[in-house]
């Protein structure tokens, strides 16, 4: 099984999900709790990142470390996009 096979498998998976439920249980299948927790973490760091917050204040919100917070600051500028378009669906939900 190739690596694209496998993750556009993911990728359907993750457009199926339509309920917090199903996205919970998908999760704590898939992940260790550890790997979503981290994964919580750089969606909330970028999130203050976009926001305006510094790198000091994201570190001492989120705890996360500043090797961590560099490749999600990275992914902001350089990225396709991912983390601002989740997260203003996420502001546009609240």
């Amino acid at each position: 099984m190739s690596k694209k096979y496998s993750l556009d498998n993911l990728i359907k998976a993750i457009i199926l999900i339509d309920n917090e439920v199903d996205c919970k249980k998908l999760l704590d299948d898939i992940c260790t709790i550890e790997e979503a927790n981290k994964m919580a973490q750089r969606l909330e760091a970028a999130k203050l990142l976009l926001s305006g917050y510094t790198y000091e204040q994201v570190i001492k919100e989120t705890k996360i470390s500043s090797t961590t917070l560099s490749r999600v600051s990275r992914c902001i500028q350089y990225g396709d996009g991912g983390y601002k378009t989740i997260i203003d669906k996420l502001n546009k939900n609240e």
